[in-house]
């Protein structure tokens, strides 16, 4: 139980309504214990009128009547308890399961990019989703019917050794077995659990993916490979399903089988002494109710057992995130306003899931307010630099300096929030363009919406739909065309108003016509600001104060536009053809 030593926070955190509910658990079983020494006690006064040792029928009468509303009364304050015990045990569980999914989330936003590549989404959803409940288990029902089992072996056994220490040895014969029968099971349940956790990732990522590229799988026409995908990890997953129940389903059979040995010694241990004269008949049957009410609490042993067994496996999963150390750190909390100056000094990075060397000895500025474009063939590493900029990654070699300082000192809440990102493939949340607009300011009046909206050339098409602004995307903004998903994310970064400006080639998907109008309009938007624009054309480019060529993750080409035409390279190459291009 190492792993789940981290939930021991939640339990300090709750430890009133946990002591108050084990209070009460402990109240709720010790009147369910008193259930067979009442009837024990009924059965020896009737015996004992049978036998002539008690004579007054009337005064027989009472007591078994007085016992009867006894048991009445027990049975209603035992369930009246088990009530509370529920409402306080279970719902802390609750909380606990509320917390520690938070907990998880506020982790999963800690988290650097370069996490997130090298994990599947459907996996992290299954850690806080499926694991976490795994983990609720153990800190509600499984407390709860320990407590249950602790309480009623502790004092049923104490009871039983009180009416007859001999009867109780012999009923105890059985247990040694059931103790080395759960801890054998408890180690095969706790490996099979880690394994249909894992595959119960492996077919959530697979299902995640597929709904994902859904117009993909339509198009290419694989429904039946998808199908039979499916199929062989659904299988898989079900036979290991198959594995830990056969593993569970062994407890509580052995449970019964064991206590019923214990009835039958009962039976036979017990009667020889009533033959004897040495015991009631009350006695026994006193003693085989104390021993079918330990039924419950023995066999459950193999179900908490089987439960705190998945919950470790799970707390297992989610600890190897939670202790997970984000990449990118947050060094300071001081405060800070960009001015928007940045440097590149003899930056090399290379990506370490593929270990592609994206970037080699890069230098260049771009001073506060300048707009700068960056131009290459795919995989030149521009887009590497927008991700450097905005500390989506640390480089190990170089330094990137912001406003003259390091951006590793810089507080890192204050430069992305300073920073107006519009990605490459942009992503738009299924809620109102309103509010994906206002994504990049909550606070923003309608005004302001509308406005960001005809500088990114979509307003026109917004209050085309039926609904208008208030009109709700499908998941990631399948409801929008390409173009118009660009431009709702451009509308969503103008908004922001920030001293940075990035434009991750997110005009091709636009016709040239309407490039021309944002580009118009993110002339004037960007005034004061500095902007970097990745892009393949040359339209998008040449207005630009510095125009830098990529090709291989080295700077081969640096200038202004009109500087670069007249220099053969690159930009002249690039420019020729797509001004002939055009004319045809």
């Amino acid at each position: 139980m190492r792993a789940l030593k981290y939930i021991n926070k939640y339990f300090v955190k709750y430890k009133w309504r946990l002591l108050i509910g084990i209070f009460i658990t402990v109240l709720s079983k010790l009147l369910a214990l008193k259930v067979p020494q009442i009837v024990g006690d009924s059965l020896n006064i009737v015996e004992d009128y049978q036998s002539g040792k008690i004579t007054d029928l009337k005064a027989v009468e009472e007591e078994l009547l007085q016992n009867a509303l006894v048991l009445i009364g027990v049975a209603v304050l035992a369930g009246f308890f088990t009530f509370l015990m529920r409402q306080t045990i279970i719902v802390t569980s609750r909380l606990i399961e509320f917390d520690l999914k938070n907990e998880i989330y506020q982790q999963y936003q800690r988290l650097s990019l370069n996490f997130y590549k090298k994990n599947r989404t459907g996996d992290l959803m299954n850690r806080i989703s499926e694991d976490v409940s795994k983990v609720r288990m153990y800190v509600g029902p499984a407390v709860m019917y320990s407590m249950n089992m602790i309480v009623l072996l502790v004092v049923g056994f104490t009871q039983m050794i009180r009416i007859d220490v001999k009867l109780t040895m012999y009923t105890l014969l059985p247990f040694p077995l059931l103790s080395i029968a759960i801890f054998t099971l408890s180690k095969i349940i706790h490996k099979r659990s880690s394994i249909v956790q894992e595959y119960l990732s492996k077919l959530t990522t697979f299902n995640q993916e597929f709904f994902s590229g859904i117009s993909v799988v339509k198009s290419y026409g694989i429904e039946n490979s998808i199908i039979k995908g499916f199929d062989e990890i659904s299988d898989k997953s079900k036979e290991k399903n198959i594995h830990l129940q056969q593993a569970n389903a062994l407890f509580f059979p052995l449970m019964v089988f064991l206590i019923g040995i214990s009835n039958i010694i009962v039976i036979y241990i017990g009667g020889q002494q009533y033959i004897n004269n040495e015991i009631q008949i009350g006695t026994i049957i006193e003693f085989m109710l104390y021993v079918n009410i330990l039924t419950w609490p023995v066999a459950v042993v193999g179900w908490v057992t089987s439960m705190i067994q998945q919950a470790e496996a799970s707390q297992l999963r989610i600890n190897e995130f939670l202790q997970h150390q984000p990449e990118i750190q947050n060094h300071s909390i001081a405060p800070i306003t960009l001015q928007g100056k940045v440097d590149f000094k003899n930056v090399t990075f290379t990506y370490d899931d593929t270990n592609i060397t994206a970037l080699k000895n890069v230098t260049f500025s771009a001073e506060a307010g300048e707009t700068i474009a960056i131009l290459g063939k795919t995989g030149a590493g521009k887009s590497t630099i927008i991700e450097l900029i905005a500390r989506l990654y640390d480089t190990k070699e170089g330094s990137i300096l912001m406003d003259g300082n390091s951006i590793e000192t810089i507080n890192l809440n204050d430069l992305r929030n300073q920073i107006g990102f519009v990605p490459q493939d942009p992503f738009l949340f299924s809620e109102t363009i309103s509010s994906n607009i206002k994504f990049g300011k909550e606070d923003a009046a309608k005004e302001e919406i509308i406005q960001a909206a005809k500088d990114a050339v979509v307003h026109e098409n917004i209050i085309d739909f039926p609904n208008g602004y208030e009109t709700i995307l499908g998941e990631r903004g399948v409801t929008l065309s390409g173009g118009q998903k660009q431009r709702v994310s451009i509308a969503r970064a103008i908004i922001k108003n920030p001293k940075i400006l990035i434009f991750d080639d997110c005009l091709s998907a636009v016709d040239t016509e309407t490039e021309e109008r944002i580009l118009s309009n993110l002339k004037k938007v960007s005034k004061n600001k500095t902007t970097f624009i990745i892009s393949h054309r040359v339209s998008s480019a040449k207005n630009a104060d510095k125009i830098i060529v990529l090709e291989g993750g080295v700077i081969i080409q640096q200038g202004s536009h009109n500087q670069l035409i007249n220099t053969s390279g690159y930009y002249k190459e690039l420019h020729d053809q797509q001004l002939l291009e055009k004319e045809n």
